[in-house]
């Protein structure tokens, strides 16, 4: 099978096309031909050996993809030849024709999704879920800032939110990002590259317009976890979806509000808990209340443009590779 692939860890440029062997697969585990992989930050930790990730070599990356399953292991049950599936934290890789998958970490694919689509589900909504209601308690009339909302993380957490009821703020730090905000139905949009973007909501007071947030998403803690604090309203938490550095903050504004700062790592999740977002996500999914936006399909062998593309400012929803 063709598959991209890294003899060790080093830049997106040293990805190459290579033909790899098909997985074979345990009695627990199922082979899905990929139609789709989708593209994180986290896959380029991975290949790059940072952040305390490491990979085997040659490495294939790719957590999230979505495709068709064309063998079962003899002790997987609910699955069956020929279904559509979307999974996350393979184990073979999925910027390749064929994947190993757990059957732990597969699930049904939404027939109103296709395979791209279904290949922005396993990290982005996933944690967007976690983060909302699993960390930070989220519930209808809840205020909610979405800090860094146009990622593929961010729309997520932003759909969800918004077929919540809650009352959604989100950011951007570009006009493009900004509009697409207002196309997922966003009314109010911060621009967060200008100065004391927060300030209004930096009250204590119950009565102000611009009252505390209840909830804040953050996507890059490190650059903004202080001034969050002083726009969390009372009981409020803020929940660190990514973080990318250190950041000093003064607890008397976690004391002054009764708030907390929760952490989101979606490796820390448990089978069980995943199943269940999974199977929370779907309904939403073929109701059309949520729907991943892609920013741009690469065929396969330009996974590495990909690598670079997902690092970079000003993200517009996810990246997917295209693979059959």
């Amino acid at each position: 099978m063709k598959a991209m692939q890294i003899k060790n860890y080093g830049p997106a440029s040293d990805l190459s096309l290579a033909e790899a062997n098909k997985p074979s697969i345990t009695e627990d585990q199922i082979l899905v031909k990929v139609g789709a992989a989708g593209v994180n930050p986290v896959d380029t930790y991975i290949r790059s050996g940072t952040n305390n990730y490491s990979a085997n070599f040659p490495h294939t990356p790719g957590s999230d993809g979505a495709g068709t399953i064309v063998e079962l292991g003899a002790n997987v049950t609910g699955f069956e030849i020929g279904q559509r599936v979307y999974f996350s934290r393979n184990l073979t890789g999925s910027s390749a024709e064929f994947t190993a998958c757990a059957a732990t970490h597969t699930y049904p694919l939404a027939d109103a999704l296709s395979f791209e689509e279904g290949a922005c589900l396993g990290i982005p909504y996933t944690t967007a879920h976690r983060a909302l209601f699993g960390r930070a308690n989220g519930k209808a009339g809840d205020k909610v800032l979405v800090h860094g909302a146009t990622g593929a993380v961010g729309i997520a957490t932003v759909q969800l939110a918004l077929a919540a009821g809650m009352e959604v703020v989100a950011s951007s730090g570009t006009p493009e990002g900004a509009e697409l905000l207002r196309q997922q139905g966003v009314k109010t949009i911060i621009m967060h590259n200008e100065a004391d973007h927060l300030a209004p909501f930096q009250s204590l007071a119950s009565q102000s317009m611009d009252r505390g947030f209840d909830i804040v998403i953050e996507m890059l803690a490190n650059h903004n976890l202080d001034q969050d604090l002083k726009a969390l309203a009372f009981g409020g938490c803020v929940a660190v979806v990514g973080n990318r550095g250190t950041v000093e903050i003064n607890p008397r504004d976690l004391m002054a509000r009764d708030a907390s700062v929760v952490g989101v790592a979606l490796a820390n999740t448990k089978p069980a808990e995943l199943a269940l977002i999974a199977k929370a996500l779907r309904p939403l999914f073929e109701k059309g209340l949520l729907k991943p936006v892609i920013r741009q399909s690469y065929a396969l062998t330009e996974l590495a443009q990909a690598h670079e593309d997902v690092l970079k400012p000003g993200a517009l929803g996810n990246l997917v590779i295209r693979i059959s």
